[in-house]
């Protein structure tokens, strides 16, 4: 598969900065509504509710490329990098739908987390098989 479209939308004028372009804020709300598209990929927020699951992030790297401005139409697209254990590692890549400039990425890794015993816990064989179709098209990085 190849890397699937986890965001879309559009930088407005009250998510930029008195230098006119997206405050950094709003890339990370940008990221973090695509981590949550990405990871139901995995497995649905119903099927991690009803086993007492959620997900932890631990680790983002966001590299800032290339400015926003006001009306620029954004996408993200996430490519599935590993597989651990507990957790998975995955990219985001933030461009304009238009252009195709690269505006940001953003590196993350996030860990299956048990919400009673507040612990990570190991990732399910249903889980693993999703992540291995999705990274299939992914490139490694």
């Amino acid at each position: 598969m190849a890397e699937p479209e986890t965001y879309r939308g559009v930088a407005y004028p009250w998510h930029c900065d008195a230098m006119g372009h997206m405050n950094t804020q709003f890339y990370s709300a940008l990221f973090d509504g695509a981590t949550l598209h990405a990871l139901s990929l995995l497995a649905s927020s119903d099927e991690l509710a009803a086993a007492g699951l959620g997900w932890a992030d631990v680790r983002q790297l966001i590299e800032y490329k290339d400015e926003v401005r006001s009306g620029t139409l954004l996408i993200v697209r996430t490519s599935f990098i590993r597989c651990g254990r507990t957790s998975i590692s995955y990219r985001h890549e933030l461009a304009g739908a238009e252009t195709k400039i690269v505006h940001a990425t953003s590196e993350q890794t996030t860990v299956l987390f048990d919400l009673e015993r507040r612990k990570a816990t190991e990732l399910g064989t249903l889980m693993r098989e999703a992540f291995e179709r999705l990274a299939e098209g992914s490139p490694a990085s």
